[in-house]
């Protein structure tokens, strides 16, 4: 099953960004993913696989609540 992402979501990373954050905020959906990073501001898009590759889990959900860790 395929997870579904919002505009708004806040994931968690499996690998850090440089400056130590590994919390995005998704700013677009589709083909591909664009992100800002939580702690630094940074802007990245990334392909769709390479995203659902990557994301370990879905932090806070764009309504704002959060997700059961696990």
């Amino acid at each position: 099953m395929i997870p579904k992402f919002e505009v708004g979501d806040v994931v968690e990373m499996r690998k850090p960004h440089p400056c130590g954050s590994r919390e995005w905020e998704v700013l677009r959906t589709g083909v591909d993913f664009r992100l800002r990073c939580g702690k630094c501001g940074r802007v990245v898009l990334l392909p769709r696989p390479k995203f659902l590759k990557r994301v370990k889990r879905k932090v806070v959900a764009a309504g704002g609540s959060e997700q059961p860790s696990g």
